[in-house]
């Protein structure tokens, strides 16, 4: 039996659990615990969370072989908040970065000040399918085909729409970011540009004329 004694979870039953690599310190990534996921956790020796946008369990890796050992699991002095130390499999973001915290906001250290865009993303996923990274879950997307990649897309759009329709903005973002970079591997698979799309949409624009499609 696992003690959840002092365990504060929210009012929805949830408790945020922050994902840190053994062998380098490095966050990986934040999610979401409730009991029944901490005890599965706990008890299979890997990380299992509770999914807020599809209402369910789910057990990272089991879909891209990227699955997380779990080393030790702390709480924090409020008990409100998991440290969860993995052996981390492959990368621990769906966009085959190791870390899902790969987008510098600020950084005093850093001097080349680097922006991020759609255009340096999309770059990065045609060079994963140019270079078919190891471990990268955008390689294993390009290396399944077309249609998981189509399978993807829809997943992630059915998971913005329940996202939005719960009128959660935050949630919302995070689903819409995924549907986007997801739109990115198959524009990449198919041999679409960001130009072909600016292109469009340019040629829709409503001019003076009042003219409506």
């Amino acid at each position: 039996m696992v003690d959840m004694t002092g365990i504060k979870f929210d009012k929805d039953g949830l408790i945020p659990a922050i994902v840190v690599d053994f062998e380098s310190g490095a966050v990986l990534m934040m999610a979401y615990m409730n009991e029944e996921s901490l005890r599965i956790s706990i008890c299979e020796g890997r990380t299992c969370f509770w999914s807020r946008s599809r209402n369910q369990l789910w057990r990272k890796g089991e879909t891209s072989g990227n699955v997380q050992h779990i080393v030790s699991i702390k709480a924090d002095c409020d008990r409100d908040t998991l440290l969860v130390t993995v052996r981390q499999t492959g990368p621990a973001c769906h966009t085959g970065a190791m870390s899902c915290f790969y987008e510098t906001l600020h950084d005093a250290c850093d001097t080349q000040n680097e922006q991020f865009s759609l255009s340096t993303l999309h770059d990065v996923i045609k060079g994963r399918k140019a270079s078919r990274k190891p471990g990268s879950y955008t390689t294993y997307l390009f290396e399944k085909g077309l249609d998981k990649i189509l399978k993807k897309f829809g997943e992630e759009a059915t998971e913005v729409i329940i996202a939005a329709k719960s009128d959660d903005k935050a949630e919302t973002v995070y689903e819409l970011s995924d549907l986007v970079y997801h739109a990115l591997v198959l524009m990449t698979e198919v041999g679409i540009s960001l130009d072909d799309i600016k292109n469009e949409l340019k040629s829709r624009r409503i001019g003076d004329s009042e003219e409506t499609s």
